[in-house]
């Protein structure tokens, strides 16, 4: 295995380490407050998009309409989400997070993320730079390769498992 094939390995490696500790305290987070794990869906896709329609909720989620309706209810019951005019159209609905889903959403990503930071204590001090400068350069790279999000793409990984 050369340099760079062991670079991958060790990539994916550290991916789906980072991937099921931080999916798991995302989970257990959820499932302390009461919400379904849809429901937190919702909240987060709103905290990264800031307001859409109902029926943008149902296509990123891939979900019906009505299904979209009943969570979106649930949360906008629980003070979670609102419901406001769309200035574009005033016959339209667009959903946002109240102050308390946006917290809400920022504690669960503090939880998510709060077991790095025994790993990041478990690091010899001169280690910290040189992974910091690594991270921050596999960082940029990812962000320059990143591919935009689409409803076609996510649809054809969800039903058939790859693109």
């Amino acid at each position: 295995m050369d340099e760079r094939e062991e670079l991958t390995w060790r990539l994916r490696e550290w991916m789906d380490t980072f991937m099921v500790n931080s999916m798991h305290e995302l989970f257990r987070y959820v499932r302390g407050t009461g919400l379904s794990i849809p429901q937190f869906n919702v909240l987060m896709a709103l905290y990264y998009k800031e307001s859409c329609a109902v029926s943008e909720l149902s296509e990123r989620m891939d979900i019906t309409l009505a299904a979209a309706s009943q969570l979106v209810d649930k949360l906008v019951q629980s003070g979670l989400l609102a419901r406001v005019e769309d200035p574009r159209d005033r016959r339209s609905k667009r959903l946002s997070l109240t102050p308390k889903g946006r917290s809400l959403v920022e504690a669960g990503n503090a939880h998510r993320l709060r077991w790095m930071d025994e790993v990041t204590k478990r690091l010899q001090s001169d280690e910290v730079k040189p992974i910091c400068q690594a991270v921050m350069r596999l960082s940029q790279i990812a962000r320059e390769l990143r591919v935009p999000e689409t409803t076609s793409t996510i649809s054809k990984v969800n039903n058939h498992g790859q693109q």
